[in-house]
Parts: C-alpha cells; sequence; structure tokens
C-alpha cells in the first residue's frame, strides 16, 4: 500500500510538470514523464526512509511496550509489504484461510534467514503478530526498533533462566490477549536450508494458554538477495501446513515431534 502510494503521487506530480510546464503540445519531450516520474518516486522513498528514521528516534528498547499503538503495528507491517515490492519479490502465500478468525494462537515456522519475520508480518498482517526474536536483534538497526513497536520479545537462547522469563511473557501476551506470538523453533537460521532439531520450550507457551498452534514453512527466503544479485526475480512460498490443537497432547517434547515432522513433511528435499 505505501509503495502504491507513492507510485500514484509520483505519477500525478510528473503529468503535473509536464502539463504545468506546457509539455501537452510538445509531444516531443514526451520522454521526460518517466524521468519526472522516477525523481519524484526516489523522492519519495527518502522521504519514507525519514519518517522510518524519525520514528525509530520514538522507540525506546529498554522501555517495555505495555500497550502497542495501532500506528506502530500499520507502520511496520506496510513498511515490510513495501520492500516486498520494491524488491519485485513474488511471495506465495498459501492456506491463510486455515487461520483460526477468532482468538490467539501460537505460529511456528521455520528459519531460513533473518528477513523470514518481514514475509510472516506482511502475510499476517492485522493478527498482531509478536516475535520471539533472538538477543542479537537488539544491535540490528530499524530491526530492533520495529520487532520492539510490535511487542517482539528478545531471548537469550544459552541462558535458560532468561528465556523462561521471555516465555512467561510470551504467555501474558496471549492469556491478556495483546498479541499472537510467532518463534522459529529450531533457535537459529539455518544455514543449510534443512529443518534442525527443535527447542522445545517454546511449546510451553502453547500448553500453557491452551491456543491452537498454526504450523508454516517458508521456502526460497535464503536466495532472495542472491537472486536480486543476479537480476533474477525472488521466489518465496509461504505455506499454513495446518493448525493443530494444542491442548491434545500431554507435553512440550510430544508436541515439538508433532510440529516437526508436519514441516519436514511439507519441505521435503526443498531446502532454503
Amino acid at each position: 500500500m505505501l509503495l502504491t502510494v507513492i507510485e500514484i503521487l509520483s505519477a500525478l506530480g510528473a503529468l503535473g510538470l509536464y502539463f504545468g510546464f506546457g509539455g501537452a503540445g510538445a509531444w516531443s519531450w514526451l520522454w521526460m514523464i518517466p524521468v519526472y516520474f522516477l525523481g519524484f518516486f526516489l523522492l519519495g522513498l527518502l522521504v519514507l526512509f525519514l519518517i522510518v528514521v524519525i520514528w525509530c528516534s520514538t522507540i525506546d528498547l529498554n522501555k517495555p511496550v505495555e500497550q502497542e499503538r495501532r500506528f506502530d503495528r500499520l507502520l511496520v507491517e506496510q513498511y515490510c509489504g513495501c520492500l516486498i515490492r520494491l524488491f519485485h519479490i513474488k511471495l506465495d502465500v498459501v492456506g491463510l484461510e486455515k487461520v483460526p478468525k477468532d482468538g490467539r494462537f501460537l505460529l511456528v515456522c521455520n528459519h531460513i534467514h533473518l528477513i523470514d519475520p518481514g514475509f510472516l508480518l506482511w502475510a499476517f498482517r492485522g493478527k498482531q503478530l509478536a516475535f520471539i526474536a533472538k538477543k542479537e536483534t537488539g544491535s540490528m538497526p530499524f530491526v530492533n526498533k520495529g520487532l520492539h513497536a510490535v511487542q517482539g520479545q528478545r531471548i537469550d537462547r544459552e541462558n535458560d533462566r532468561e528465556a523462561l522469563v521471555t516465555i512467561l511473557k510470551c504467555i501474558d501476551l496471549i492469556k491478556q490477549d495483546k498479541a499472537s506470538v510467532a518463534v522459529f523453533p529450531e533457535g537459529y537460521t539455518s544455514m543449510d536450508g534443512i529443518l534442525h532439531e527443535f527447542r522445545n520450550g517454546v511449546f510451553k507457551i502453547a500448553q500453557r494458554t491452551k491456543v491452537p498452534i498454526v504450523v508454516c514453512t517458508l521456502k526460497g527466503s535464503s536466495r532472495v538477495f542472491r537472486d536480486i544479485a543476479h537480476f533474477r526475480r525472488p521466489h518465496v512460498r509461504l505455506e499454513l501446513v495446518d493448525v493443530v490443537d494444542s491442548a491434545v497432547f500431554t507435553g512440550t517434547k510430544d508436541m515439538g515431534d508433532h510440529v516437526h515432522a508436519l514441516m519436514a513433511e511439507n519441505i521435503g528435499d526443498n531446502v532454503g
């Protein structure tokens, strides 16, 4: 939507300049319209970037988000969509009709690139996803502020006590109806694109809240920047595999094993 607005305003600005300077009677200058358009388009992108920079300056990473602002959520989701369109990424989303219509849920997905949350935020816009992200994201400009603004929780994967604190915060987010929680249960970005062993502790969120588990898979996101560098259109597929009733499992290991089997079967040999 953001990019569409910039394109429309750029087109109107280009036509306004062309006709405003008497270009209507000089058809030999018609080629100036795309030049004007490009100029306005780049200006629009610059203004959008400045808006994001100013917005980021208002986000305090040390201050917990008690209640997310609607504008913050809208800006983060639309910015993700803007980047997807800007880089001409073909994002195929399959199975969203299975998403629970009411109530919160725990979303789990494989993790093959740092940009994966962007695809999920855009595909599930309006569902108030709050991500569990590795603590290292705290030092990533823009990403850290964006995830924090939409109630993201940083987790220390090497400290069980601190990790449990994060899990309990996520349980509270769901119980207080503030957000649904999204997590990559492998704990790390898969360097080879293969689905690795889960850290089943994250399934405590579903176990304690009894919310359904939305099982998703991503394919192709690890090749996005490589494709762009080789002037190929990136193709990413996001599939909602199944929605699992967490209440039928007795423990987090059984829950994790079942979800892992579903994701592994869906991914198959399609690594990356």
